[in-house]
């Protein structure tokens, strides 16, 4: 028989702490939000903004947002499927969406603070280094610090496009070009190529795995860029398509306010039937509970209607 030490006694679950919802979900670094959050006694009340960069399957979502007691509060918020009314209706993933998503929550930030115009945003794209406090301009920029969540900050990750999009915008976030795509860590003086990191915000990656595909692989070219296929959408006008979609950034962030749906309501034998604007139904109802008199009152009208189609049918 093997003896082996009891480590955890009935006194260690009697103290045991069952961990937070999203800690034990794997969704939430404990430890990393209070570090974010964290605001110096001596300034009371200021919100510390944090510019947030989640990924899913289909999408990059980004926001501005700051904590309170009651929970965190959403100023701004973004994500990659609204680059579909701007011109880019696919690739909702990549590095090139998440410049394009973090450059469309910067400016509707500053929209939301009135900054907008006294803060415009970068219109020259070559991937160099940009910060908005460098510059002179007429009010403060808005500052914030980068929420990566559960992101592995690896060179490269397409969190950092979000990022470099936001300063673009005009939001000021502490950040450096070591983790930019294009960073030699190998060089002695740290050389960053700035025309790569460009390459990357520019789809141009993307542009260059199509060619190669096309060469060599057409059949795999027709089924991973079909939909890219179906909307015209090529290796030579793909750049051109991202360039549009930050004209058209640039020109009008604002999400537009959706039309009022149309209906129609009618009474129908004491029912109430509602239509949409194509004249489908869609809701049939009674409005309240008959009475016993009504009720009555339609079992009568049935019973004439029975009697007038039996004397019709022995006419005939």
């Amino acid at each position: 028989m093997v003896l082996a030490a009891v480590t955890k006694t009935p006194s260690y679950f009697s103290r045991y702490q069952v961990k937070y919802r999203r800690r034990r979900e794997g969704k939430t670094d404990y430890q990393q939000r209070r570090n974010l959050i964290k605001q110096d006694l001596n300034k009371y009340q200021t919100k510390k903004y944090r510019f947030i960069v989640r990924f899913t399957n289909s999408k990059v979502i980004c926001q501005v947002a700051y904590a309170t007691l009651s929970g965190d509060i959403i100023v701004a918020s973004a994500d990659s499927s609204e680059l579909t009314r701007f011109g880019m209706p696919v690739g909702l993933t990549n590095y090139a969406a998440a410049y394009a998503t973090g450059l469309l929550c910067a400016r509707k930030c500053l929209k939301h603070f009135d900054l907008d115009k006294d803060i415009p945003i970068r219109n020259t794209l070559d991937g160099e280094e940009y910060r908005v406090e460098d510059q002179d301009f007429n009010k403060t920029p808005l500052r914030a610090v980068l929420d990566v969540g559960l992101s592995i900050v690896t060179r490269g990750n397409r969190v950092f496009g979000a990022l470099k999009g936001a300063c673009d915008g005009g939001l000021s976030i502490p950040h450096s070009i070591k983790r930019f795509p294009g960073y030699d860590p190998n060089s002695s003086d740290g050389a960053y190529d700035a025309e790569l990191h460009r390459e990357r915000i520019m789809g141009i990656h993307v542009t260059k795995y199509m060619k190669k595909l096309q060469e060599e692989d057409p059949e795999k070219y027709n089924r991973q860029f079909s939909r890219y296929i179906k909307l015209g959408i090529t290796p030579e006008n793909l750049e051109s398509k991202i360039q549009a979609v930050h004209d058209a950034i640039r020109a009008n962030p604002n999400t537009p306010k959706a039309e009022p749906k149309q209906y129609k309501i009618t009474r129908e034998n004491n029912y109430i039937v509602t239509y949409n604007a194509k004249g489908e139904q869609i809701k049939y109802f009674r409005p309240k509970k008959l009475t016993k008199a009504q009720r009555m009152e339609r079992v009568q009208m049935k019973i004439a209607e029975v009697a007038r189609l039996a004397s019709e049918a022995m006419a005939n």
